[in-house]
């Protein structure tokens, strides 16, 4: 007879809600300055090279084998498609106040 052990299970409401899946978050609004753009893809391919996942819905694990299709374009190319489906998350830093000395 096995028992499950405490800790596979979430201790607090914080743990759960990291655990989510990738689906509940609302997609991004387009990027309208094309310098954004090149970072949050320059970033993103960077992520990708570095062993993240795609978030593409062709590039997802078959359901029922497991197995995730072999990409066809270069990592940079799929970083862009993300960030143009609004699937990559970003903040904008805060804009500095003006400085009162100049």
């Amino acid at each position: 007879m096995e028992t499950e052990s405490p800790a596979a299970e979430p201790t607090n409401e914080s743990e759960a809600e990291v655990s989510e899946p990738t689906e509940a978050r609302e997609k991004m609004p387009p990027l309208e300055s094309r310098f954004l753009y090149v970072d949050v893809a320059s970033r993103r391919a960077t992520q990708l090279r570095r062993g993240a996942l795609p978030r593409l819905e062709a590039l997802k694990a078959d359901p029922e084998t497991g197995e995730r299709p072999t990409p066809a374009n270069k990592l940079e190319r799929i970083a862009m498609k993300e960030v143009d489906e609004g699937l990559i998350v970003y903040e904008l830093p805060d804009p500095k106040p003006p400085n009162k000395d100049a």
